[in-house]
């Protein structure tokens, strides 16, 4: 950002005029929520047709999250320049990942037995159909830990990209990072200015791509309600009661965890969030908010580097609205079929849940997947069984999506702050609605603003914003440019060596 003259000191000082409430976002998906669940519900046959708005918005999410993950975490690392701290945040993340994971899984299987969900069903095992169980989850046999951990590393870099295997993108991205700081960050500057610039890029395309938030939102919630329908909710009541009565616990439980361990006033961090929050509901998906939710993380005080590797780590490993809802499903399968399981069984399916939730976010029927192995490895009742929760699986998407994101917010905030790369000073700056470094304006679109903000810090003698929460300051990274013939070549401000003439 360029140092403002007087002029522009003298005119940043005049009042901002309020954002109308038309231009808000969040005033712009409450509505197209609302007018797809209207469609949806009176109008269904013509909700149904509208998944192409919702599919494309989240396909044009897709498009920029590989790249996106591999720049942020690459440029992260090299600005900590320390691969023993990315190797400490690594650890703590799965340290923190596997105990909320296990206490979810818990915690679904203690609100199962008070509540009881599928007693008094009764339901016939002979009439059920195993062709509309594998038509959810195409017939694909669970993957066991070996496999799922030989997933994780890439056989090609660019099938990593073209496939959108986050995992495997993540992978190859620490490897890359680690490797710009064994070499040097000087000598790696080229590189380094070039990944930035391209980021800048990506950041630009994203706040495109946000403008059409709310056609999404309304295709994806029309789809929803006008393919499944309201009436489904009697169908399931006690299930659902039981899945979204755990969910508003739970997350009473991550207040709690988000202020203990970093002081973090969730319930202003929701406010904050409040955009990327209703999007998810409105999407049905938390990928369609994952460069959104980051860049708010960073603006928040977490560094890229924590935020880049815990974030899309948590995609896969920390889905705690998953575990709630396969915990309460399988002890409802299991009254369903007239089957109360006891301390050894539940202990059982507790440690298959544990392993077969892993890594599958982003797989097609996931949690039937989940289920029937679980369902195979413990032989109470058939796997075909697990068809039974086909009309209530998507009813459920909005306390998944909720909790799943939420987990993961917290979890940066914790990780950042066990690693020291959270500055709570940051945060509260964020909350009260400031842009707190150069990256988030250009992703959030609004540049002008994160301008007058900065003149207005700079007259008051306090310091420019940096580039990134835990980078560098906008100046310190040279602007990767093309030379033309005839042109002088700008030196790096490391290099000491002068220009030289082409």
């Amino acid at each position: 950002m360029k140092i403002p003259d007087s002029a522009a000191l003298k005119a940043s000082s005049a009042p901002s005029k309020k954002k109308p409430l038309y231009r808000s976002l969040f005033f712009q998906i409450l509505i197209a929520v609302v007018a797809g669940v209207l469609i949806g519900h009176f109008w269904p046959n013509l909700g149904s047709q509208l998944r192409p708005l919702g599919d494309g918005f989240i396909q044009l999410i897709k498009m920029i999250i590989a790249p996106l993950i591999f720049l942020v975490i690459v440029t992260g690392i090299s600005a900590v320049g320390d691969v023993k701290a990315v190797g400490r945040v690594g650890v703590k993340a799965l340290l923190y990942f596997t105990a909320a994971t296990l206490f979810a899984l818990v915690f679904g299987l203690v609100v199962g037995n008070i509540v009881q969900p599928g007693a008094g069903l009764n339901i016939d095992p002979s009439t059920l159909s195993q062709e509309a169980l594998n038509a959810k989850t195409g017939n694909a046999p669970p993957k066991d830990a070996a496999a799922f951990i030989l997933d994780v590393i890439p056989t090609s870099v660019i099938g990593a990209f073209a496939n959108n295997s986050l995992l495997q993108v993540l992978f190859f991205s620490v490897f890359f990072g680690a490797a710009i700081v064994v070499i040097g960050r000087e000598r790696c500057m080229p590189v380094i200015s070039l990944m930035e610039t391209v980021l800048e890029l990506i950041f630009k395309i994203m706040s495109w791509i946000m403008k059409v938030a709310p056609i999404g939102a309304f295709g994806a919630m029309a789809f929803i309600i006008g393919q499944y329908g309201l009436d489904t909710l009697s169908t399931y009541a006690l299930l659902i009661a039981a899945c979204y009565g755990a969910a508003i616990v739970f997350i009473g439980l991550l207040f709690l965890v988000a202020w203990g361990f970093a002081r973090v006033p969730l319930w202003q961090f929701l406010k904050y969030t409040r955009e990327e929050f209703l999007l998810a509901l409105g999407t049905a998906s938390t990928e369609a908010v994952m460069p959104r939710i980051m860049t708010k993380l960073t603006n928040a005080g977490c560094s890229r580097a924590t935020t880049g590797l815990v974030v899309p780590t948590g995609y896969s490993f920390n889905l705690d609205g998953a575990a709630i809802y396969l915990s309460i499903s399988l002890l409802f399968l299991a009254q369903a079929f007239g089957h109360n399981l006891d301390l050894g069984q539940q202990l059982a399916a507790l440690g298959v849940l544990l392993l077969t939730s892993k890594g599958m976010a982003g797989v097609p029927g996931s949690s039937f997947l989940a289920l029937s192995a679980t369902a195979a490895a413990l032989g109470i009742f058939p796997v075909a069984g697990v068809a039974l929760l086909l009309g209530a699986d998507r009813l459920m998407d909005s306390m998944r999506v909720v909790v799943n994101l939420l987990g993961n917010c917290v979890a940066t905030f914790v990780v950042s702050k066990w690693e020291g790369q959270f500055d709570r000073s940051v945060m509260v700056r964020a909350f009260r609605g400031e842009i707190t470094n150069h990256d988030s304006a250009i992703m959030l679109g609004v540049e002008e603003v994160f301008e007058d903000q900065e003149l207005e810090r700079i007259s008051g003698g306090q310091e420019p914003s940096p580039k990134f929460r835990g980078g560098p300051n906008p100046g310190d990274i040279p602007g990767f440019q093309m030379s033309r013939p005839g042109a002088h070549a700008a030196p790096a401000k490391e290099s000491p060596t002068p220009a030289v003439h082409e």
